[in-house]
């Protein structure tokens, strides 16, 4: 099985990889950071208390900068408690060159206007996982390391 979106992967820079339009029948961006770039991503979480329900946070690699008036039109859509910041990594950054937004809705990711609206609203093409998949992937990547 493969999955398209996020790859752990030895190599770097991570090679262009067409399988998803291939076998899935859609175009999806590929990031591949490394193990150290996902824990710069876990310790760069500025809603640390969002922690304790990891399905209600999200963190979403990206592939630019989004330009302010998308940040503030997604934070229009947002209902009392939610959160959208975007941390800065820059071009050779602790995220290998991404920028990541953290996304936390504590009412609901599913139910959430902020978060039906981020992908196409934020204007920058991304790949976000819950924390449970940020965790998992941290996991992941640092066995690979030791390997």
């Amino acid at each position: 099985m493969r999955w398209c979106g996020s790859v752990l992967s030895r190599k770097r820079p991570f090679p262009k990889w067409p399988p998803c339009k291939k076998e899935f029948a859609f175009d999806k961006a590929i990031f591949a950071p490394t193990a150290a770039e996902w824990t710069a991503v876990m310790e760069s979480n500025p809603f640390p208390d969002a922690t304790a329900t990891p399905s209600l946070l999200h963190a979403a690699l990206l592939e630019g900068t989004p330009i302010p008036a998308a940040m503030q039109a997604l934070l229009a859509v947002a209902v009392e408690g939610e959160q959208l910041k975007v941390v800065k990594g820059g071009l050779f950054g602790r995220f290998g060159g991404y920028d990541v937004a953290y996304i936390h809705t504590p009412s609901g990711f599913g139910t959430s206007k902020l978060a039906a609206k981020f992908d196409k609203g934020l204007g920058v093409v991304n790949t976000a996982r819950n924390w449970n998949s940020v965790v998992k992937l941290n996991e992941l990547a640092l066995a690979m390391d030791t390997k």
